[in-house]
């Protein structure tokens, strides 16, 4: 498979969930670039080209990282804490989307580099709009910095 055209790498177990976020960003037209991952220790392999993904090139740099915070194996806030302390990847924007509204989580994952925590709106509208509203900004409005 050829991984050079990812632009979103997308963690979420809930498989819901996962199709409820993938619906949305198709609506917004913004799936085609989307690599959906199932739990934490994937989105690893995944970033640091190993295991199914050693044939990944690690300079095919990533837009946005949309990460759930409950997965099994390696949860969302132990990736998020290896991606923003490592040089390669700490430009690469982080959005937690959980269901977690822990004031706990919330603080950490911003103490780690987190750039954005949203809540998974109940309704499915509110649902909608939000990752919408969240694809629109991070993939085009944003300027991330250029990658030698």
């Amino acid at each position: 498979m050829d991984y050079s055209e990812i632009e979103i790498l997308f963690a979420e177990d809930s498989m819901d969930d996962a199709t409820l976020t993938i619906r949305a960003l198709r609506k917004g037209g913004l799936t085609n670039k989307l690599h959906h991952v199932i739990d934490g220790a994937e989105a690893l392999d995944f970033l640091y080209c190993k295991g199914a993904y050693s044939g990944r090139n690690i300079n095919d740099h990533l837009k946005l990282i949309m990460l759930d915070l409950k997965m099994p194996k390696v949860s969302g806030m132990e990736v998020l804490e290896k991606v923003k302390g490592d040089p390669f990847f700490k430009s690469v924007p982080v959005v937690i989307l959980t269901s977690s509204k822990e004031d706990p989580d919330i603080k950490k994952c911003y103490e780690l580099g987190a750039n954005s925590y949203i809540v998974k709106p109940v309704g499915s509208d509110n649902f909608f709009q939000a990752i919408k509203a969240l694809s629109f900004y991070w993939m085009i409005s944003n300027q991330p910095p250029h990658h030698v």
